[in-house]
């Protein structure tokens, strides 16, 4: 499997883990030590993995038990040796998030070392 494509396959465990409110799925995607940071209505939000990992477990039911879709796309993805930079775009908690995703490759893994989020709009 290509280098491109393993980054997919994380940052598609990184969708699911929201779709489904998998803590497994969020410890899955992200590197033990990565920080989740942006700006929420003006205020300055940082997370650790098990932050965020608490935040997703927390919705329930699942937006997958509700029968919601999480509309979700890759923007782009750069790959520099074991490094690479991913833009994504997700609908999560009626809100529309533009995210850079930073990711480290340890061994054959991919995993995501920084999520730097931005608020877009609310979901529509």
């Amino acid at each position: 499997m290509s280098e491109e494509n393993q980054i997919r396959n994380t940052i598609q465990i990184y969708f699911d883990c929201m779709l489904e409110s998998s803590t497994d799925k969020v410890h899955q995607a992200f590197h033990p030590s990565a920080k989740i940071t942006g700006y929420v209505d003006g205020n300055l939000k940082e997370m650790s993995v098990s932050d965020f990992a608490s935040l997703v477990g927390s919705q329930s039911p699942s937006p997958k038990e509700k029968g919601e879709m999480l509309p979700a796309e890759i923007l782009s993805i750069e790959i520099a040796g074991s490094t690479a930079v991913a833009r994504v775009r997700d609908d999560y908690l009626g809100k529309t998030f533009v995210d850079t995703l930073s990711f480290l490759k340890e061994g054959d893994n991919w995993s995501i070392y920084t999520k730097l989020f931005h608020v877009e709009r609310p979901s529509s």
